[in-house]
């Protein structure tokens, strides 16, 4: 074993040398992140009526999909509220950073030619997966740590060291996780995007199984990850047990991992790509075609979860008007209008959020432009008679094409559910023109990307860190109270509430032209750089 595992510890200080900025950002902006939302909580619900009176919208089912099932409700102390609207967004944030992070250092590093010098050295055969586990296990710990001890720092009434900590190694298990499985899938599939997707589809079912579960079927919510870390229901009961078992399946799959790590052929995976045709199609002569083919995927995949996704809200729908009718402080947030149900004006929220995770793919589609560049091969492209216009423009063809496909399935599947689970059905129309009002917005983070890209493109990947702003201030800003002027630094702050407001064309033209000329500036930039540069 000492000889498959040689020099792992340079190895693992070579990686955190590589990922010396990358890390530290990811751990303070977690941290930062919670710290601020835990102030802000006692500053906002300072009495205990006004925690129990934001409590009572906790119960119904809507939320209960989101944020998981309520606990110590009946005493909602500032950590009970903390750990319960805080924990699970967290936590998938926490698994995204994992996710990237052993891919970076696993399967994407094979791909470009990295793990055969490493093995040229005299390193052993699992060192390199070996110290990219251990480099970011050591950064989930760390970040545990941090966020634990903290919270505990902050002297805030009901959280104690204890739970404090709780809190902290269940961000940290669910990293172990998700280090963990896609370690695992870098060993099935035989490139990047094959890790990447396989790991975001393993999140995404473990959301869904969870919210599920949570709402009608508590079973499905033990099947899912996400399901055991909030079961150790912070600040409430501390109960330490999850913790222990999601890290247990955590070195299962570790061991998996390196044991299939062991017995293949470097380059290859356990799941090997589908042959190509032997002629291509008129489709894939194209640098549009090629663009779409090797995003096919990922792109049918997320199709299929953005519809899935929309309809897990629509089928808890049902039972929100009833709810609502019952909680003068649900009225009072949502300020009814006349001629709207409350479950209509419900559905606004939802939009937004759909709409933000409906931008990843986008944006994924614009990206994957700089990735095939970092790669050396746009120059392969860019010396046939392809040029450097036509090749931007394909990537932000299906780029916007992407938005509108997933905004709608979302639109689609919140729809098809909810008109199920409401006795009087739902209007199609006001479903779908409540989510696509909100493409310009979308259009605006693609344009910023193709901006990046045109004259930034190291640093094109930031477009996600304005994407997480977005999704905190215009989410959980409404349960925040964030200053007004923050949401407006986002797209998504501007886009009007259909079908409870009235149609901002203002906010929504000055939208669209941002985003074209971002566009505009994006190509000038791309033409005149260097490639690679």
């Amino acid at each position: 074993m000492a000889g498959l595992t040689k020099n792992t510890g340079k190895l693992s200080r070579f990686l955190l040398r590589r990922d010396r900025i990358r890390i530290p950002v990811w751990i303070l902006s977690l941290a930062i992140i919670t710290y601020t939302i835990a102030l802000s909580f006692t500053d906002l619900y300072g009495s205990k009526a006004d925690r129990q009176a934001i409590a009572e919208t906790m119960l119904n089912p809507a939320m209960t999909a989101m944020v998981g099932q309520g606990y110590g409700l009946d005493n909602y102390t500032y950590g009970a509220m903390m750990a319960h609207q805080m924990l699970l967004f967290t936590a998938i944030t926490v698994a995204i950073m994992s996710i990237l992070l052993v891919t970076r250092h696993t399967r994407s590093d094979e791909e470009d030619g990295r793990i055969e010098l490493i093995r040229s050295l005299p390193t052993g055969r699992l060192s390199n997966l070996f110290a990219s586990l251990n480099v970011v296990f050591m950064t989930n710990f760390f970040m545990a740590l941090l966020i634990g001890f903290g919270l505990a720092a902050l002297d805030i009434e009901s959280m104690d060291l204890e739970g404090s900590l709780l809190y902290g190694a269940a961000l940290g298990a669910i990293g172990f996780f998700f280090t963990a499985i896609t370690a695992v899938f870098a060993q099935l599939s035989e490139n990047s995007r094959g890790v990447i997707g396989l790991s975001f589809f393993v999140l995404g079912i473990a959301y869904i199984l969870r919210a599920i579960g949570d709402v009608s079927n508590e079973t499905l919510s033990w099947i899912s990850p996400l399901g055991w870390i909030l079961g150790a229901k912070v600040y409430v009961n501390n109960y330490w047990w999850p913790i222990l078992l999601t890290i247990g399946v955590s070195f299962i799959l570790c061991i998996l991992a390196l044991y299939l790590n062991g017995i293949r052929d470097l380059g290859s995976g356990f799941l090997p790509a589908k042959p190509g045709k032997k002629y291509a199609s008129v489709l894939l002569k194209s640098p549009l075609g090629l663009s779409f083919r090797l995003q096919r995927t990922g792109i049918i995949a997320w199709a299929i979860g953005m519809f899935v996704l929309g309809a897990s809200y629509g089928s808890v729908l049902g039972d929100l008007d009833t709810f609502f009718e019952d909680i003068d402080m649900m009225k009072q947030m949502l300020a009814p209008v006349d001629g709207y149900s409350l479950t209509e004006q419900f559905i606004t929220m939802l939009m937004s959020i759909m709409a933000m995770i409906s931008t990843i793919p986008a944006l994924m589609a614009q990206l994957k432009l700089m990735g095939e560049e970092r790669k050396n091969r746009t120059e392969h492209l860019l010396s046939r008679a392809v040029s450097r216009t036509r090749l931007l423009s394909s990537s932000l063809i299906i780029s916007i094409l992407v938005s509108f496909v997933m905004l709608s399935l979302a639109a689609l599947g919140l729809w098809s559910a909810g008109s199920v689970s409401i006795n009087d059905g739902m209007d199609i129309t006001v479903v779908y023109q409540a989510a696509i009002v909100y493409l310009p917005a979308m259009w605006v983070m693609i344009g910023l990307t193709a901006f990046l890209i045109g004259f930034l493109p190291q640093v094109s990947n930031w477009v996600w860190g304005y994407l997480i702003y977005s999704f905190i201030v215009v989410y959980l800003g409404n349960l925040i109270q964030f200053p007004e002027w923050m949401s407006s630094l986002s797209p998504f702050g501007h886009i009007p509430q259909i079908p409870i407001e009235d149609m901002n064309i203002t906010a929504v033209t000055i939208l669209t032209i941002s985003a074209i000329g971002l566009m505009v500036l994006g190509f000038i930039g791309y033409r005149q750089r260097d490639i690679g540069g």
